[in-house]
């Protein structure tokens, strides 16, 4: 009579490790076909189930099938909660990659607006060049005492900085039209441009 009451505990407690077998495996495959981050979600995984199946592995062969029911439900919290960890990672998973799109989004936008500004500041820069190379044109060919009567009319630094452009005898003729004051103060002026510049 002892030994078919205890191959009834053996074949009870082997079942129950087959079913802690089967939810755990069950566990792990969604765990590793579902989560970005797999490793992480395995060692969680490991974590939650360790408490039942050191439960399971701890039952005494006297267990009932109200120890079982309890086991298997134990397993399905288990389970669920591992589920439910596993979409909450996904989620940010696909916050993150959201977040991502937004900021490359942006980055682009501001890299388009710096190109679009350098452009229109090198076509001002090339603008006001040109102008200044027109007008530095026009004062060369005005008649020396025209061109005197202007640049005397300037700010001195004005004046100098179109004089600096000049072909030389250009600048010498309007120069000697200028009232002796004017003519210095230009001088100083063209003088002092590149007295600071390194000599070596």
């Amino acid at each position: 009579m002892a030994k078919p009451k205890k191959r009834r505990r053996m074949a009870g407690r082997g079942s129950v490790l087959l079913i802690a077998g089967l939810f755990i495996g069950s566990a792990g495959l969604r765990i590793s076909m579902g989560a970005n981050a797999a490793w992480a979600e395995n060692d969680f995984a490991r974590e939650m189930l360790a408490p039942v199946v050191q439960q399971v592995t701890n039952t005494p062969e006297s267990g009932t099938r109200a120890e079982m029911a309890g086991l298997l439900t134990a397993l399905q919290d288990r389970e669920a909660a591992v589920a439910e960890q596993e979409a909450q990672l996904e989620m940010r998973a696909k916050s993150l990659d959201v977040a991502q799109q937004e900021i490359e989004r942006r980055i682009q936008a501001l890299e388009a607006a710096e190109q679009r500004l350098s452009a229109t500041l090198a076509l001002a820069d090339s603008a006001a060049e040109d102008d200044l190379a027109r007008l530095t044109t026009v004062y060369e060919n005005m008649k020396p005492k025209q061109a005197a009567a202007l640049f005397q009319a300037m700010e001195p630094e004005f004046a100098a900085g179109f004089l600096a452009r000049m072909k030389p005898d250009s600048a010498a003729s309007i120069m000697a039209g200028l009232e002796p004051q004017n003519a210095y103060s230009i001088s100083a002026i063209l003088a002092g441009r590149n007295a600071s510049a390194p000599k070596n």
